[in-house]
């Protein structure tokens, strides 16, 4: 599989981009990716969005470590993985905001998370707020309709509840092209005028376009050629992860 990734600051965020993305490996076959949205009404909202990037990468390679003395974990189904992974991301914000006696508002973040098995080409998406995710070019948008949710209204829930009363699951049985992004892909506007009489769909460019040259740039170069060829940018901040299955 081959992952590439882009980010922007939106047009209409002057001071910092609010969101994050990551992507780690677990053993051999494990591939995780996740973006991250902090929230605007928030506070300092790039800190919580980076802060939970920054606890999925140390969680990823306590896994990692694990997986070569626990067999067991290599046995887990993509979305039973999935729940062990949140429940130490859990445990990681709740110590980590009562350490720091962090605020509610400190630690709003959505996050689109995912899992691929890179053997056996499957995948488990599950979205906590806005975002949006793309399979094989068919693409569902997770929309909270005005009322977002974030990681951190829940940390003081029973886990399993909280768990089990989640909707927004996707499971993948063949991955082949699959994106993920936080919801500014939605935003994208006209910043200036160009001499190009085409109109682009920017979403289908970024996340349906084939891709023919292996290059960890693309998606960055794509959103150039969006900017300055068509005279279109994201007005909210934009993160996304699209994984190409070349097998």
């Amino acid at each position: 599989m081959q992952i590439y990734s882009a980010i922007q600051r939106g047009e209409y965020h002057l001071n910092n981009c609010e969101d994050f993305l990551f992507n780690g490996k677990i053993g051999k076959n494990k591939t995780v990716c996740a973006v991250m949205d902090g929230c605007t009404m928030g506070v300092d909202s790039h800190f919580a969005s980076t802060m939970v990037g920054k606890m999925l990468r140390k969680i990823c390679r306590q896994f990692d470590y694990l997986e070569f003395y626990q067999s067991e974990l290599s046995t887990l189904s993509l979305e039973q993985y999935s729940k062990i992974i949140f429940q130490e991301l859990f445990k990681e914000l709740k110590l980590c905001r009562n350490q720091l006696l962090l605020d509610k508002r400190e630690l709003l973040t959505t996050l689109v998370f995912s899992i691929f098995d890179t053997a056996t080409s499957t995948g488990f998406i599950m979205a906590v707020g806005d975002g949006l995710i793309s399979i094989n070019g068919e693409i569902t948008e997770f929309d909270q309709d005005n009322k977002p949710d974030y990681v951190g209204f829940h940390l003081d829930e029973n886990f399993e509840d909280w768990y089990l009363a989640q909707k927004q699951k996707i499971k993948l049985d063949s991955v082949e092209d699959v994106s993920i992004a936080t919801d500014g892909i939605l935003t994208f506007t006209r910043i200036l005028e160009t001499k190009t009489p085409e109109i682009i769909d920017p979403i289908s460019f970024m996340v349906s376009e084939p891709i023919t040259v292996v290059d960890e740039e693309t998606l960055n170069k794509r959103l150039k050629t969006i900017e300055h060829v068509y005279g279109l940018k994201p007005s909210d901040d934009f993160a996304m992860i699209r994984i190409v299955n070349n097998n």
